[in-house]
């Protein structure tokens, strides 16, 4: 880094569906990940977690599963930045971040329509690194041996 830089660090960028009927242990499993995932210098997690009966103006649910996602949101800092309903007036569709002014633009839409947004990081260009492995160089004899 050269003088004068200033250490922008990573932004993490996650999807998450959460289908009505998940099971327990993936409950756990993300809430894990969530922990992990919030203590990046900027996360922005979006996607449909399927919880119609939270109260996002008063931070409160009526059910268990709703209620501990409430919970690990605050315990990890989080907050949900879509504004206005998406579908039969509940907000199913969200983007929580751990950084303010990080995600700006357009949060509110139907279910029908596109919620665009920016996440906002610095002056920089974001450097994208995709990992692909080479298969041609593999030495695949041991699974031959195996089968």
């Amino acid at each position: 880094m050269g003088k004068g830089q200033a250490n922008m660090g990573h932004t993490v960028v996650g999807i998450y569906y959460r289908p009505p009927d998940q099971e327990e242990d993936v409950y756990e499993a993300f809430y894990r990940q969530l922990e992990i995932a919030s203590q990046s210098q900027a996360l922005v997690l979006m996607g449909d977690f399927n919880y119609p009966d939270i109260c996002w103006k008063d931070n409160t649910a009526r059910h268990t599963q709703p209620w501990r996602f409430l919970q690990s949101i605050d315990d990890n800092f989080l907050a949900q930045v879509v504004g206005e309903p998406m579908r039969r007036g509940a907000l199913l569709d969200l983007v929580l971040t751990n950084k303010e002014g990080l995600v700006g633009g357009n949060l509110g839409c139907s279910d029908y329509e596109m919620a665009e947004f920016r996440i906002l990081h610095g002056r920089s260009r974001a450097k994208s690194r995709i990992t692909t492995l080479n298969f041609r160089s593999a030495d695949f004899g041991p699974f031959k041996d195996l089968l």
